[in-house]
């Protein structure tokens, strides 16, 4: 089960100093790669002594998994806030998936750091984090079996066609933006086509 707003608000830090913490080390992190950066390099982009990110966060890699845990959370409630469960499963795919790509591409400094940098979580955190990534792939794999159900869909395989969807939405975060696209409502508009190809749309 993913955890209670009031758990992860927990985690993440609710003081203003800890939200700069979070917002200069996605933006260090998003450049540089989280094993190639310091938190003295984040304390100093801030214009902060080193021992000023300890009280907040004990550890780089307790930064990283409360800028990991915000971010999954916050792609997970845009994608089930757009999910109206009794609209027909085309309209569904169409809501959920421009919900998640664009997501990808508004946030996409702070969705390479919380998609590329899993590898360097705890295996406590990333426990965690992999629960919350379950649930964000189970919003599409449910409307896609509800559309096959319904006959809308015919996807050759409902697993594959999720997992095809997320990576692709996820993947938006590494090259956003582009010569070729720069607006997220344009890329979002795109992949909701490739989307409803993938599981053989009958509209």
């Amino acid at each position: 089960m993913t955890a209670p707003r009031s758990a992860v608000a927990g985690e993440l830090g609710t003081s203003k100093a800890a939200a700069r913490i979070r917002a200069a080390a996605i933006e260090v992190f998003a450049a540089k790669g989280y094993g190639a950066t310091t938190t003295r390099e984040i304390a100093a982009s801030l214009d902060l002594s080193p021992g000023a990110v300890y009280p907040h966060y004990k550890t780089k890699e307790s930064l990283l998994y409360a800028i990991s845990l915000e971010g999954h959370h916050a792609v997970l409630t845009a994608i089930r806030n757009s999910d109206r469960t009794d609209s027909p499963a085309g309209k569904r795919l169409t809501a959920t998936v421009t919900a998640y790509v664009a997501w990808h591409a508004r946030n996409h400094a702070l969705a390479r750091v919380v998609q590329y940098e899993l590898r360097s979580l705890s295996d406590e955190h990333f426990g965690i984090i992999a629960d919350l990534r379950r649930s964000t792939s189970k919003v599409f794999t449910r409307i896609i079996e509800a559309g096959a159900a319904a006959g809308d869909f015919h996807p050759i395989d409902t697993e594959a066609a999720a997992l095809a969807i997320t990576s692709l939405g996820v993947d938006v975060s590494r090259w956003f933006p582009s010569n070729a696209y720069s607006d997220p409502d344009v890329v979002a508009e795109r992949y909701v086509e490739l989307a409803l190809r993938m599981v053989g749309s009958a509209s």
